[in-house]
């Protein structure tokens, strides 16, 4: 389905391209010599636009032609409107150098303006980046509704299938629908992994593919399993569905995996999995910077909430728990209170109404929270004396989510993988559905941001931590 959707988008995508490069054609000498911007044209060399309507046609078919080289037209799975922005602009600036050398200095030399070809393409790189933002939220839209979405079947639940898992739920923008996972160990295929359903052996992928009606299908065994491996693409290939296989290299998992181009020959070497020592240091530096910056400019929210509590109810204005930090050791998390004094001795008789899936406890409407603090947790003020705890270097400004260690001991030997850096305020947990996701779910992009953590990726998850509180998504 994803193919035949691409295929369609980009025919239509390419349609509105012809029609932008000749409108942004036509604005730039509107724009040369109507309003004249920056260089006054000679009356000798005033060119009226039916001259210009060749050099047009001819900018479009260059255009689309570098374009399908350029691989705008066939954007790789999950790659950012940035992506698509950067090829845009290569492929534009490449045409108009061609247009202005085969066309201006060779053939015409003085007849036409070269400032109007700068003008073309700025306008284009806008037009066409706009048209992409628009097929962008078109495409989110359908797929809101199911549409252009590829039903996944994954092969494998062991640390490889667990890495599919977690880039799928860190990047939704690929496309795919993960209808469940087979694996032959019995434990792990009868267990779900959040909601990635547990679909029994590898046995039933024949009758799984047909009855699910799915689109792909990933593998991720283990090499020495490279029969079996055979055997499930010959029952895809019968069944005219694709498949992909995640090569497990003498069963290292992909994070370990460093891949180098030496002249042409390609190397693979190991890496180190989490974030490294000068790593940590610039991070750290960077969360005593913001963390400081932060505290200051929030002073006066800090005043106003912490009269807001004392007049609600009777206690204390900051409520302190005890939470796993870095390596496993433990911290006093401040927050502002948001509940009754004592409510933490209720939580045993609301384990039934708990709505939260796996081992954490969240309650949507619980009763022990205060009416402040049902309006601190809505809007996240609640956690903004956590920047006390990354100023004293017991959390970051970005992280996995801090587990109260009661949550820790019950966690299985892939989920104690998260306490290898330190907790955050936010994360990408929390802007990617904070409440709403499963622990699975939150344990897997914990992980994807431990082994994929840059600072560019901390700024990414900052930025889309505003629009996420202020839109108040999946918190209470």
């Amino acid at each position: 389905m994803f193919e035949r959707y691409r295929r369609l988008i980009s025919f239509a995508v390419a349609i509105a391209d012809v029609i932008l490069i000749n409108l942004a054609f036509g604005l730039a000498y509107w724009l040369r010599y109507d309003l004249q911007w920056f260089e006054a044209v000679d009356e000798a060399y005033f060119v009226p636009y039916p001259s210009f309507i060749p050099i047009s046609i001819a900018l479009t078919i260059v255009l689309l032609g570098i374009y399908k080289v350029g691989g705008v037209y066939n954007m790789p799975r999950g790659a950012s409107w940035f992506d698509e922005v950067y090829r845009i602009l290569n492929g534009t600036a490449t045409g108009i150098v061609l247009m202005i050398f085969v066309i201006v200095f060779f053939f015409r030399p003085f007849l036409y303006s070269r400032l109007i070809f700068f003008y073309a393409g700025v306008l284009i790189t806008v037009f066409l980046g706009l048209t992409r933002l628009g097929k962008r939220a078109l495409r989110n839209h359908l797929r809101k509704r199911g549409l252009g979405v590829d039903r996944l079947l994954i092969v494998g639940a062991g640390e490889v299938g667990r890495t599919v898992m977690r880039n799928i739920v860190a990047h939704p923008i690929l496309g795919y629908h993960v209808v469940g996972f087979v694996d032959d160990d019995p434990e792990k295929g009868s267990t779900d992994i959040g909601r990635f359903k547990a679909l029994g052996s590898t046995a039933n992928i024949p009758r799984l593919v047909k009855e699910l009606a799915i689109d792909e299908v990933i593998i991720t065994l283990p090499w020495m399993y490279h029969r079996k491996i055979v055997s499930i693409i010959a029952q895809c290939e019968r069944s005219q569905v694709r498949v992909r296989i995640v090569p497990d290299i003498f069963q290292m998992t992909l994070s370990h995996l460093d891949v180098e181009d030496l002249g042409g020959v390609p190397m693979i070497g190991v890496k180190d999995i989490s974030i490294s020592s000068s790593q940590m240091l610039f991070k750290r530096v960077t969360d005593v910077i913001l963390g400081t910056v932060l505290l200051i400019l929030t002073l006066p929210i800090f005043i106003v909430v912490g009269i807001a509590i004392k007049l609600d109810s009777a206690g204390p204005v900051f409520f302190r728990q005890i939470r796993v930090g870095k390596g496993e050791r433990l911290f006093s998390c401040i927050k502002f209170r948001s509940m009754y004094p004592g409510a933490e001795q209720e939580q045993d008789r609301l384990l039934a109404q708990n709505e939260a899936d796996g081992i954490f406890f969240k309650l949507r409407n619980d009763p022990r929270t205060t009416r402040v603090g049902r309006m601190l947790r809505r809007t996240s003020l609640d956690e903004l004396p956590q920047l006390l705890n990354v100023l004293m270097g017991h959390m970051s400004l970005v992280g996995p989510r801090p587990a109260p260690p009661s949550e820790v001991q019950r966690y299985l030997p892939w989920h104690r993988r998260r306490l290898e850096v330190a907790p955050g305020i936010t994360g990408l947990w929390q802007v990617s559905g904070r409440s709403e996701l499963t622990f699975d779910e939150m344990v897997l992009l914990d992980l994807y941001y431990i082994e994929n953590w840059s600072p560019l990726l901390d700024a990414q998850i900052m930025l889309r931590t505003v629009p996420t509180v202020l839109l108040r998504e999946g918190a209470y």
